[in-house]
């Protein structure tokens, strides 16, 4: 026989090395983390960033355009009174409610697309 025959072809080697690698990964991913463990861990990851609170960014955004919200409130108020004036079968004022609910739909859509172009200017200005 030659020695071709006899020497393992380089694609096996190169298919064992990493796959003895993974289980280094592995023994060392089974083994129980010490109590500080987290203190590496946290310097590792870097300083750690304020997080926003749903109530901040409501603050937030509503600083930002308080149009939207008011819309939001506006179509929620009229879609509600008008079903309630459908309840009690005040069919006319019922259909005018479901008016003002779409004129405050298109309303707040303005104010969100209104809202878009200014911060789009903002950008753009910096």
């Amino acid at each position: 026989m030659t020695e071709s025959c006899i020497a393992a072809p380089s694609w096996r080697t190169s298919y064992i090395k990493p796959r003895e690698q993974n289980q280094d990964k592995v023994k060392m991913a089974n083994e129980e983390p010490t109590d500080l463990d987290w203190v590496q861990l946290r310097r590792d990851m870097g300083p750690v960033h304020h997080v926003e609170t749903t109530q901040e960014k409501f603050v937030r955004k509503f600083g930002e355009n308080p149009f939207v919200p008011l819309g939001c409130l506006a179509t929620a108020g009229a879609l509600s009174y008008g079903l309630w004036c459908f309840r009690t079968k005040r069919s006319k004022l019922s259909q005018r409610m479901m008016r003002v609910r779409i004129v405050a739909q298109g309303f707040t859509i303005a104010a969100l697309v209104g809202g878009v172009v200014m911060g789009a200017g903002k950008s753009l200005k910096t």
